[in-house]
């Protein structure tokens, strides 16, 4: 298991406490969004409101949960565990279909903004949050949620934590209930972004520089290349590592980028608007 103490060496955790740091320091939401939307959906501006914010992670997260056979009346009755939640872009849509929602972040000050959104947004009574204090931990029983989700926060973390939160995931879901986690595997153009990710996570290492670049957003883009995971590498660590084993699997790629599965029990199926270098993994977790 990781130690507080070695997350904190995480060089991908610096842009997160950067960010972080900035919704602690007082502000509307709005300001936050404002400030640091490129932590969240790649977007900056005066005019960017938390209403906005959230009205495009609502029309994701009907999107995709209708693409992965969860319409409305299927969530209704369900828990559901988010991985990565940010300020609650998503989150917020989740309270609202399902009947519990908990929330995980690696930073504390994000599920408290996430909490703020959610009363603003969503529905505040079904929602709880759980801090991955290392990076790596969920802090749920076994067995304890019908879904657990995650979309485009296990691809910046090391390939164990990534790797790690995945079967954390499986764990904590119940069987026979569902992981709904997205990747990202290699593209064309990582023969660049990888080194480039690698030079800017040594350099927010470095005091001079490190914080002061770690709140830009070009830098953060390149810095959060932290991790490939195919998914024959996924799956053979699930195989390998999980007390659980999955059924139904299927993967997910974009019409533009085919990714091949070695698993002989795995369905491959192309998705629109899924982007080229990411990939889905849905899947039922069998018993132990």
């Amino acid at each position: 298991m990781t130690s507080p103490r070695d997350a904190k060496k995480r060089a991908q955790f610096v842009p997160w406490r950067s960010a972080g740091n900035r919704t602690e320091t007082g502000g509307t939401a709005d300001d936050i969004v404002r400030s640091t939307g490129w932590v969240f959906n790649n977007e900056t501006g005066s005019e960017l409101t938390l209403e906005e914010f959230v009205a495009t992670g609502d029309k994701e997260v009907r999107r995709y949960m209708r693409q992965f056979g969860f319409g409305a009346d299927r969530l209704a009755p369900l828990t559901l565990l988010e991985i990565g939640s940010g300020i609650g872009r998503m989150t917020a849509s989740f309270t609202q279909q399902c009947t519990h929602v908990i929330a995980a972040d690696v930073d504390a000050a994000f599920l408290e903004r996430c909490r703020e959104t959610v009363g603003k947004h969503g529905r505040a009574d079904k929602l709880t949050t759980t801090h991955v204090q290392d990076g790596s931990t969920l802090a749920l029983a076994n067995n304890s949620v019908d879904i657990a989700f995650s979309y485009i926060t296990l691809q910046h973390c090391q390939r164990n934590d990534a790797l790690g939160l995945t079967r954390e995931a499986l764990r904590v879901v119940r069987s026979g209930g569902t992981v709904i986690l997205n990747y990202r595997s290699w593209v064309l153009s990582d023969i660049a972004l990888i080194p480039l990710g690698i030079l800017v996570r040594l350099l927010w290492r470095v005091p001079s520089i490190g914080k002061q670049i770690s709140g830009m957003r070009w830098a953060t883009r390149f810095g959060w290349q932290a991790n490939r995971l195919s998914p024959d590498e996924v799956l053979q660590d699930i195989i390998d590592h999980s007390q659980k084993s999955l059924a139904n699997i299927t993967v997910y790629h974009s019409p533009f980028q085919v990714r091949h599965v070695s698993h002989t029990n795995a369905q491959v199926k192309s998705l629109k608007r899924v982007n080229r270098s990411h990939w889905w993994l849905v899947a039922t977790a069998a018993g132990s």
